[in-house]
């Protein structure tokens, strides 16, 4: 694991009552992603991959 320090956020659309969220990170080299409630482990893919995976979304 890297000792790189993430900021991880939250979208603006959850809440705070405690439900389901995924919280997401800007690595050097990654994406991070993981369940708000469990800090590991975490899923980690390039960024090329999460902005297709976004725009998907879209």
């Amino acid at each position: 694991m890297s000792a790189e320090a993430l900021h991880w956020f939250k979208s603006t659309y959850s809440g705070s009552e405690g439900g389901q969220c995924v919280e997401v990170a800007e690595g050097a080299d990654a994406i991070h992603i993981r369940d708000s409630k469990i800090a590991e482990p975490t899923l980690r893919v390039t960024p090329t991959t999460w902005t297709a995976f976004t725009t998907g979304l879209k």
